[in-house]
């Protein structure tokens, strides 16, 4: 959702909260920032990020398909790396192609972008950290997003760049943080919109685990993964979850387990489960995160152009409060690494982004203060109590409303009841006779015998629906409804519902 060169936006999000210690390590917390740093203004940069507590700058680094050697700006970078070394702040390298078609028009394009990585790692050996790509499920950055016929590729295209970075970066220096995708947390799943063509972030996930599969690859993909959790265009706060398969901050746990669901029981870590040991679980880098703030009037002048149509601005103190409140939520998830502001300053076109902790000025924010004050308050470290996510087995928040199961006349034809998940699930559904236990139900469910009296299926699209069966005369006796739900994500998850048994007719 952001220009590589210029742009970072960036939740107790877990499936339990529970006592699970602290923590680990303290969460690096910095910003996204390509400007200030050129000529004398490096160390003035370096000192005033100190200031804040903040460690971490994220740098874009351009892959020109046109000049695949070029490394832009390259003297520059040469210039303010020692300074950002001298002052105790990680240097993160996001690399990703011009163009969005850059890595998908020509055969070799992926290798001449591994070799040019390759450049990147033996030229600056002191950076650590490569995020590959910028937000390959929206068509601004990566193209095509699907085929002409609806089929999604992006995914699977963008796999063989991710991998073959990755080989070439541990190739280099073993100890290099390889970090994934930077994923969009937004896509609209419709190939033919007339516009924003683009993939979700659970399906784009689930998109590369198909992919990564196929390749028999045994080795992983990446060390971290990048993810941008944007606030909606209404800009709420932190807080706010989003709707399936979206996600936000309040949503980490989707994420988790969207990778749990693509990569489980593959050469690629998933993220760290409560109660259970793993040497190198994923974690996550939230480098772009911000909201945008109205200018100041008396710094109007200070910025040009206009804003987009329908941008909502918040005031300064609330996004000083949505930046302490993020702060602390990734500080209390253990699956969080690093979290990163976009900006530092703002941007002086009204047209990009004004969420920095800096107006253009360089006076400070409110939000500047929040963040240092948290950060001095906490060191990364968690104030309260951690979030502990374990993988579900089972579709997430299955729902059935059965509707009356009071005794029915013997001459209704006409059943139903509604059914609800969290996510998308497929359905098969039935009215049997009472008896059979609710495990004995959902095996019959599942291998489609002995049939149901009454069937019905379809997909739940992560909402409630009706679910009608044939219409049918029962013979009077005692029924249940009974529904098995399966994730479209992952067939493996599946649950089962059952209703009280109803009577049909007059009791014998």
């Amino acid at each position: 959702m952001t220009r590589i060169r210029g742009l970072l936006l960036c939740a107790c999000a877990a499936l339990a909260c529970a006592g699970a210690g602290a923590a680990s390590a303290g969460l690096d917390v910095g910003v996204t920032e390509d400007a200030g740093k050129t000529g004398d203004g490096g160390a003035a940069f370096f000192a005033t990020l100190n200031d804040a507590g903040l460690k971490v700058n994220r740098v874009s680094i351009n892959w020109d398909a046109a000049n695949p050697t070029t490394i832009a700006g390259q003297d520059e970078i040469a210039a303010w790396l020692p300074q950002a070394q001298a002052a105790g702040t990680r240097i993160i390298f996001a690399v990703a192609p011009l163009n969005a078609r850059d890595l998908t028009a020509t055969p070799d394009a992926r290798t001449r972008f591994t070799a040019f990585v390759t450049q990147l790692a033996t030229t600056f050996p002191t950076v650590k950290d490569y995020v590959i790509g910028n937000e390959p499920n929206q068509p601004r950055f990566w193209l095509p997003q699907f085929s002409p016929a609806g089929k999604p590729l992006a995914a699977a295209q963008y796999l063989p760049v991710l991998a073959a970075s990755y080989d070439a970066l541990k190739a280099v220096d073993p100890t290099i943080n390889v970090i994934g995708v930077g994923l969009s947390p937004r896509g609209n799943d419709q190939p033919f919109a007339k516009s924003n063509a683009s993939r979700s972030p659970v399906r784009f996930l689930h998109d590369l685990g198909v992919a990564y599969r196929a390749t028999g690859r045994i080795k992983p993909l990446m060390d971290e993964l990048a993810f941008h959790p944007y606030p909606q265009p209404q800009q709420g706060p932190p807080s706010v979850h989003y709707g399936w398969p979206t996600a936000g901050l309040a949503n980490l746990d989707r994420i988790k387990q969207a990778v749990w669901d693509a990569f489980h029981g593959t050469g690629q870590p998933t993220f760290a489960e409560a109660g259970t040991a793993q040497p190198k679980p994923l974690r996550f880098d939230l480098d772009e995160v911000g909201w945008q703030v109205a200018p100041l009037p008396a710094l109007a002048s200070l910025y040009t152009g206009v804003e987009t149509p329908g941008t909502k601005l918040i005031s300064e103190d609330d996004q000083a409060a949505y930046y302490r409140d993020t702060v602390t939520l990734a500080e209390c998830d253990p699956g969080v690494r690093m979290l990163s502001f976009f900006h530092l300053v703002d941007e002086t076109d009204l047209g990009r982004w004004q969420s920095g902790l800096e107006r253009a000025d360089g006076s400070h924010r409110p939000s500047y203060d929040a963040v240092k004050q948290t950060l001095a308050q906490t060191q990364g470290n968690c104030p309260t109590k951690p979030v502990a996510w374990r993988h579900l087995t089972a579709v997430v928040l299955p729902t059935a409303a059965w509707g009356s199961l009071k005794p029915q006349p013997p001459k209704r034809s006409r059943w139903s009841f509604r059914a609800g998940a969290g996510e998308e699930a497929d359905f098969k559904a039935g009215i049997f006779k009472a008896g059979p236990s609710k495990a004995a139900l959902g095996r019959r469910l599942a291998a489609g015998r002995p049939k149901p009296l009454l069937l019905a299926r379809g997909v739940i699209k992560a909402s409630t629906r009706p679910v009608y069966f044939p219409q049918r005369r029962l013979k009077p006796g005692r029924y249940v409804y009974a529904i098995r739900m399966t994730a479209t994500m992952n067939s493996s998850r599946a649950s089962v519902l059952v209703s009280r048994p109803f009577r049909v007719g007059a009791r014998k």
